[in-house]
């Protein structure tokens, strides 16, 4: 593996200033001020919003009080998707603080799934993980660890530490010299304007004639119309982490340094601004 620490560091520690507000129509005893927090962009939201729903639950009145959950701007926001990737889907040419709306009733049993402790969201982050090394290693890599590091992995990412989490992470991002690239490139490519949850298909980083497949291979491959232009122009925006990455980089790179912690791309396709 390539060892650029600096991209994974700057991956990593990403942020995104964000504002949280009750909803108006929430039963309370007073007032509640909004609450302010910087997110971290590979984290789930049902993992760092403990102050949020401590903050909030102060002034709902208890009988009130059931199962949290987030909306941006009418869209409910999916806890088990990446808080960066939520970011870049919904709200990603807004102004910054993000405002997300908090609620604690009429749950949207449609559109969100529960979670109801932290378990599911371990459980969600280790069938992710799994999925990916089946793509990547036929699995082999996460089946030779021992129970204590796929531990390690989660509290790593619980916990914000990007030593702890990496001491294992790189081993999975691990292959063989001779074979230039992992197996397929675990991916998920999301597009702010369709319904589908998201576009998934094996796909190789490296081409029969062995030529490193890029981005734009990807792309052209799976979701070509990410990628159309119109009279000279992209009218939609390809984002991972927050950022554009040239469509000409090598996936397998991309797949190494900017894939989330639960070892997938997150790749968002989204319009593109308008002046």
């Amino acid at each position: 593996m390539t060892d650029d620490k600096d991209v994974l560091r700057d991956v990593w520690f990403g942020r995104i200033p964000t504002c949280f507000t009750l909803y108006q129509d929430e039963i309370t005893e007073r007032e509640a001020d909004p609450y302010y927090l910087l997110l971290p962009r590979i984290s789930y939201l049902t993992l760092v919003t403990d102050k949020v729903k401590k903050h909030f639950q102060k002034v709902m009145r208890q009988e009130e009080v059931s199962e949290i959950w987030f909306e941006y701007e009418g869209t409910p926001l999916k806890w088990h998707y990446p808080i960066g990737l939520l970011f870049d889907l919904h709200a990603s040419n807004t102004a910054l603080p993000w405002s997300i709306t908090v609620h604690f009733k009429n749950f949207p049993e449609k559109d969100l799934l529960h979670c109801h402790s932290k378990d599911v969201i371990e459980a969600h982050f280790m069938a992710c993980i799994k999925e990916a090394d089946a793509l990547k290693h036929k699995s082999q890599v996460i089946n030779e660890m021992q129970k204590k590091d796929h531990k390690q992995l989660w509290m790593g990412l619980q916990n914000d530490k990007f030593e702890q989490f990496w001491a294992i992470n790189r081993k999975l991002m691990e292959y063989p010299p001779e074979d230039n690239g992992f197996r397929y490139i675990p991916f998920r490519i999301y597009q702010a304007t369709t319904e589908r949850p998201f576009i998934q298909k094996l796909f190789r980083p490296i081409a029969s004639g062995g030529q490193l497949h890029t981005l734009g291979d990807l792309l052209k491959d799976v979701c070509p119309s990410a990628i159309t232009t119109e009279d000279g122009e992209q009218k939609t925006q390809v984002m991972i982490h927050g950022i554009e990455p040239m469509l000409e980089t090598p996936i397998q790179w991309l797949s190494e340094h900017m894939s989330y912690p639960d070892n997938f791309l997150h790749i968002s396709i989204i319009p593109r601004p308008t002046d």
